[in-house]
């Protein structure tokens, strides 16, 4: 049993291929193969579920060896950075959960002044729903993710960033362009284009407190396609400004009865040395100096 095997285990399962996994690594294929044989033989178990179509698969054992596995190696990963901070030889990686706006829109920002400061720290970058995020600091794939704390049910520390206004998005000629707010009333008999995705439930909850139905002419899973629709005159649609603040060719506009969402940095109780420069960082850069975070301007 060695690291060296434990991290070619998780980097197949991380990219779902061998082939993948030997060319991040500079290894061969089947010198990969063998390091996850050597594991299964060593401990008289089988991890994955080999098919030449399909691929691969976790078993159950797998699944709960690989959570085991990641906690070993993060725990080193912790260790290195540690000897690296203590020595001025600062050394590592943060592994980040994002949705897709806060990638774009949050990320950058924090990226390029920890980068100024801490220039030997690497990134690798996970991006997905709320819930992925979730999943993956259950199940050791990130150290910090960013998170809508509204939707947050978990044991972890929240470092707030922003205040993310949600407004209305129309597209070019509408007659929302004449308003300077936009009652939610007006909404109810325009085609809406309903997110399926990650805002779903706070676009339902606006529309519960105002007590109307949306006439939902679409429901749509990808954000992007949500905004091409919204251009193309199918719809209108209510989402983060965050997000829809960058989009082309669509118009938005502020909601007279004001909704937010707070995102933040979510981190576990003993964060790494590198992801206590990150948080270190990210507060300089989003929160006041009376301790509030504050709000996205338009």
């Amino acid at each position: 049993m060695s690291l060296a095997r434990f991290e070619i285990f998780t980097k197949v399962v991380e990219l779902g291929s061998f082939t993948k996994a030997a060319e991040r690594l500079n290894m061969t294929q089947s010198a990969v193969s063998h390091a996850v044989a050597g594991l299964e033989s060593e401990w008289g178990i089988t991890l994955l579920i080999r098919d030449r179509k399909k691929g691969f698969m976790l078993t159950e054992m797998g699944q709960k060896m690989l959570i085991h596995i990641r906690e070993i190696l993060n725990q080193m990963e912790k260790i290195r950075q540690e000897v690296a901070f203590a020595t001025n030889l600062e050394a590592g990686t943060i592994r980040i959960g994002s949705f897709a706006s806060a990638t774009s829109c949050i990320l950058p920002k924090i990226i390029s002044k920890f980068h100024k400061k801490h220039p030997n720290i690497d990134f690798t970058f996970f991006e997905g729903t709320y819930g992925e995020i979730m999943e993956w600091f259950e199940t050791g794939v990130i150290d910090i993710g960013i998170v809508v704390q509204q939707y947050m049910n978990t044991n972890l520390n929240v470092l707030p960033l922003i205040k993310d206004k949600m407004v209305v998005a129309f597209p070019e000629g509408h007659r929302f362009e004449k308003y300077n707010t936009i009652d939610i009333q007006e909404l109810q008999d325009e085609p809406f284009i309903m997110p399926k995705g990650v805002y779903r439930t706070h676009v339902d909850e606006i529309f519960s407190q105002a007590k109307i139905k949306p006439f939902i002419r679409f429901e749509v899973q990808d954000c992007s396609t949500i905004t091409s629709m919204v251009q193309e005159g199918l719809g209108i649609t209510i989402g983060p400004e965050l997000f829809l603040k960058d989009q082309q060719n669509i118009r938005i506009g502020n909601l007279k009865q004001l909704n937010w969402r707070s995102v933040a940095l979510a981190f576990p109780s003993s964060p790494s040395p590198a992801v206590q420069a990150f948080l270190t960082v990210a507060k300089d850069i989003f929160t006041t100096e009376n301790g509030l975070h504050p709000k996205l301007s338009s």
